[in-house]
């Protein structure tokens, strides 16, 4: 058997903290003439480090073959603008920043959040791996490099003229296998006074809320307060402050700045939220690995569910083609045979199928045309946005199903 090491400590990693199976990669739509083809599956298998207590995957594939080309747009959820949107007003009101600054994110996708910099007249630069949405980026204006982010593009930035006063990053922290040469480079390219954000989904809502569902393959890492903190340490980097977010069924925003800047104290958000993560377990191998058969049990009651309505030949389709849903679905076995098909309104996933399951991907107008008992909201964290916005299904009886934390049906 090869001995597996922790990506921040070097720990031999013994520990499961969730077994979901054999899975293809979350965001890997398949086009209508690749359906017959072989589809590869891989082990999504989470493990949890004794000493760091950071949750993890192993890597079967590079970040180049994941990442170069992809299907997420941010700009098609209108409740992550009003997001991005808000959090530009917060830091430029916290900390004032001008015309002469100069913002860096980092995973900037399609441009949704440097761009209300941008109309503020502050400089921006995005650096982004994926060549078909950084295209995106740059065609409305929005300076962007297309390249991973690390030690290498860091020195690259700075020799360039391109250091932070702002360096942010959403949801990206989870998709970096080689986790110490992120946060190096981020100390890099950081200037000695800069401010760092990162946003990523909170470990402690994760086990709370039973989010076993945005486990996937691009996501090679999960964090704890307790645990990000030690790896900005690790790396000269000190934690001053952090938010509890609503988004991705609950998230961190921590800021960081150099060890040796002492321009922004410490926020006792910091400690209070770090006791609360001990009090809850976070610091107990125990806590993590009580986290299985809590996943188990969510399956069997999920397909208890499916098979009853299946039974009362009752229709069931999906809004949405998000990550976490293939992983659900895969995970519990149900493909078309229970998900007639399911809807997005992103038309690059549109005339797909979903990875594994092979449930296609129609526009939401193909509802009105079906008129299904039950529309299945995959990504739950909007589940506010799209209940609103799809309230006409309820004209014909169709009910509102969640399957995440629980199975929930909403009239």
């Amino acid at each position: 058997m090869n001995v597996i090491k922790c990506r921040f400590c070097g720990t031999t990693l013994k520990y499961s903290f969730a077994d979901l199976g054999m899975s293809p990669f979350a965001n890997s739509y398949i086009e209508q003439e690749s359906l017959q083809a072989m589809e590869p599956f891989y082990p999504l298998h989470v493990y949890v480090c004794e000493n760091c207590y950071l949750v993890q995957l192993l890597e079967f594939q590079s970040p180049e073959k994941i990442f170069s080309d992809y299907a997420y747009f941010s700009s098609y959820s209108k409740s992550w603008l009003n997001h991005a949107r808000s959090y530009v007003q917060l830091m430029i009101e916290r900390f004032g920043f001008t015309t002469d600054s100069h913002v860096v994110e980092i995973a900037s996708n399609d441009g949704y959040l440097l761009q209300y910099f941008k109309q503020k007249g502050i400089s921006v630069l995005g650096v982004e791996p994926a060549h078909n949405v950084a295209q995106v980026a740059k065609a409305a204006g929005i300076p962007t490099i297309v390249k991973f982010f690390g030690v290498a593009t860091a020195r690259e930035l700075v020799m360039a003229g391109n250091q932070a006063d702002l360096l942010t990053g959403n949801n990206v922290l989870a998709h970096v296998p080689d986790l110490n040469d992120f946060v190096e480079g981020m100390k890099i390219v950081l200037k000695p006074s800069g401010v760092i954000t990162m946003e990523f989904p909170h470990l402690m809502r994760l086990i709370e809320s039973n989010q076993f569902d945005t486990i996937y393959h691009e996501h090679f890492s999960y964090f704890s307060l307790i645990t990000v903190e030690k790896v900005f340490n690790a790396h000269g980097l000190t934690l001053f402050d952090v938010e509890e977010l609503s988004t991705h069924g609950g998230s961190l925003r921590i800021y960081a700045r150099h060890a040796e800047d002492t321009s922004q104290p410490i926020n006792k958000r910091i400690s209070e939220l770090r006791d609360r993560e001990k009090s809850a377990g976070l610091d107990n191998l125990d806590y993590y690995l009580s986290f299985a058969d809590r996943v188990k049990k969510t399956k069997r009651n999920i397909l208890d569910f499916l098979i009853k309505v299946k039974r009362e030949k009752k229709t069931i389709v999906g809004y949405g083609a998000p990550a976490k849903g293939n992983t659900l679905l895969n995970y519990c076995g149900a493909g078309a045979d229970f998900i007639d098909y399911t809807v997005d309104r992103n038309p690059h996933k549109q005339g797909h199928y979903l990875p594994g399951s092979h449930i296609p991907v129609y526009s939401p107008d193909k509802i009105k045309e079906t008129k299904p008992d039950y529309l299945l909201i995959l990504p739950w964290n909007l589940k506010e946005e799209i209940i609103e916005q799809m309230s006409y299904v309820r004209d014909w009886g169709c009910k509102f199903l969640l399957l995440i934390p629980r199975v929930e049906v909403i009239v």
